[in-house]
């Protein structure tokens, strides 16, 4: 039984590949700086996915509710006072 992972933009890399160019960086980037590395990429990646929720939670809440005409509530508030 053979599981693959499924990524978007790693569908064409092998993991040869993807080992290849994680020493290609720690040669470059050096051990102590890796990590903090990712920590920020992890960061970046848990706010873009954060602000996107947003703002689909916000299209979804402005589709649901009923738009609301201000100046006909105003005209009613008036017609209720005389």
């Amino acid at each position: 039984m053979k599981i693959t992972l499924h990524f978007f933009f790693l569908e064409g890399i092998s993991t040869g590949e993807l080992i290849f160019v994680f020493l290609v960086i720690l040669l470059f980037f050096g051990s102590k700086s890796v990590p903090r590395m990712a920590r920020t990429f992890g960061r970046a990646v848990r706010q873009i996915r954060d602000a996107s929720q947003q703002i689909q939670d916000d299209i979804r809440n402005s589709a649901e509710d009923p738009p609301r005409n201000d100046n006909l509530s105003k005209k009613d508030s008036k017609n209720n006072d005389q």
